[in-house]
């Protein structure tokens, strides 16, 4: 799959592949969601464009809506409040996955995480929750919200691995990219030297910094 932006077109796997971390790293700015965003199932990634959906708590109408306005490549990036209830399942996924949704992510829960590691559609969530919903508030659909602290807005890239999860507003998507290529390069580097024998106080000059206390 092909990743598409105003300014780049960038393959999934290449992103995957450099992973949550080295993007967040090579990014030098906190573009990470909370550590509480966790995968439903062991093995889940996610790489695609942001669709933010504002939800109330315990309803999730505006899922239903969010997933009526998605299209191929988009990531529902859910603010349900953090509640502890099951908003998304087996039949949200199937009809996601229909439309060619590329994942969710939601503050709150998720359930049947059995049949969505089946699916191998991927959701990222702050809860696994049974607890039923109610169907009352239609939400809002595509403009920006804030996921425990980040803000959120049409188009951002998200990736998201078994390490965490990043979203990079669009504007930006070509410089952490470059810059995460150029990470990846220096590691490869850094790791040879370290495979050779080499202390990590001299790969990365730490020694520099001081050395430690001794008796």
């Amino acid at each position: 799959m092909t990743i598409e932006s105003d300014v780049l077109d960038i393959d999934a796997a290449e992103l995957l592949a450099m992973g949550s971390a080295t993007l967040y790293e090579a990014s030098s700015r906190d573009l990470f969601l909370d550590a509480s965003f966790r995968p439903a199932w062991t093995g889940a990634q996610i790489v695609g464009r942001a669709l933010p959906v504002e939800a109330a708590i315990g309803d999730n109408l505006a899922l239903h809506w969010g997933l009526a306005a998605a299209g191929p490549g988009d990531v529902l990036m859910v603010d349900a409040g953090g509640g502890a209830y099951g908003y998304w399942g087996e039949v949200m996924a199937v009809a996601a996955q229909a439309r060619g949704v590329a994942g969710l992510v939601i503050d709150g829960g998720v359930r049947d995480t059995r049949e969505l590691a089946g699916l191998e559609f991927p959701a990222f969530s702050t809860h696994i929750a049974i607890r039923g919903t109610r169907k009352e508030w239609p939400g809002a659909v595509g403009r920006d919200i804030t996921l425990r602290g980040r803000v959120i807005a049409r188009g951002d890239l998200v990736v998201a691995d078994q390490d965490g999860i990043v979203v990079i507003p669009s504007s930006e998507v070509s410089r952490v990219v470059e810059a995460a290529r150029e990470r990846v390069a220096k590691e490869d580097m850094f790791m040879e030297r370290l495979r050779n024998g080499e202390l990590t106080v001299d790969v990365y000059g730490f020694r520099a910094l001081g050395e430690p206390l001794k008796n």
